[in-house]
């Protein structure tokens, strides 16, 4: 049992090492071989959100993301937005949907979401304990 923390700057780039050392925390787990596509897909959605976010609010801050292998295994990732941009597309009336005027950054987020809807049967999305932001929660069983 064992937690895994991996910060960093906000840029694209670097998602792709978060999804690698995702997915190697995740077989270390117990997470099927069948699951770790989806364990691929969700923290490389979940991380993309992040960075839109932080670079579409110009922040310098670290996205955090929590990997722990307890009972399930789960990852958390943190995003140091203001808590209406990380609820993404959700959060804005349908005539703003249709807004053509929308950045890439947020469509990125608003899409994420219904990618890692559609990725994690656990998925929680909510606002971080300490601070701003938003914390994206997901869990896959374990085949111990």
């Amino acid at each position: 049992m064992s937690t895994v923390r991996l910060s960093f700057s906000p840029a694209p780039v670097h998602v792709r090492t978060a999804r690698l050392v995702g997915v190697a925390v995740a077989r270390r787990a117990g997470v099927t071989e069948e699951r770790l596509d989806e364990v691929r897909l969700a923290i490389g959605e979940a991380c993309t959100r992040a960075v839109a976010l932080h670079r579409q609010y110009g922040l310098p801050d670290l996205v955090l993301v929590e990997m722990s292998d307890e009972e399930s295994y789960t990852v958390r990732v943190i995003d140091r937005a203001p808590i209406e941009a990380g609820l993404g597309l959700a959060a804005l009336p349908p005539d703003e949907l249709a807004d053509e005027s929308l950045t890439d950054e947020a469509l990125t987020v608003g899409v994420g979401f219904a990618l890692l809807a559609g990725f994690v049967e656990d998925l929680q999305v909510r606002p971080v304990d300490v601070g701003i932001g938003t914390e994206v929660r997901m869990v896959w069983p374990v085949g111990r």
